[in-house]
């Protein structure tokens, strides 16, 4: 299993629609968890991204179709990255 980063911006419609039931954030993250890619944690945040979540999912097309089917819904806009842990990074760089 991978893990990955997504900073997620929600739209105006995105927005509307957590102001009007904050509860859809939790219906979003089963929907997810049913495209077969955990979530780790998730934070509300401030700055240029609303949220971060940390996922881990099987392969990165996996976390793809989690990005563009939610992104395809007009409500928010995914950034994802892959990420590793320091010591799988430490470990490449001594080879």
């Amino acid at each position: 299993m991978s893990i990955f980063v997504m900073l997620t911006t929600l739209t105006d419609e995105g927005r509307k629609r957590v102001k009007e039931n904050p509860e859809r954030i939790k219906e979003v993250n089963k929907e997810v968890e049913a495209m077969g890619v955990k979530i780790l944690s998730q934070y509300a945040v401030l700055g240029p991204y609303d949220f971060v979540n940390i996922l881990e999912a099987p392969s990165i097309q996996a976390v793809s179709r989690v990005a563009i089917e939610l992104g395809a819904r007009g409500t928010l806009q995914p950034m994802t990255m892959a990420a590793i842990t320091l010591d799988e990074f430490t470990k490449g760089l001594l080879k």
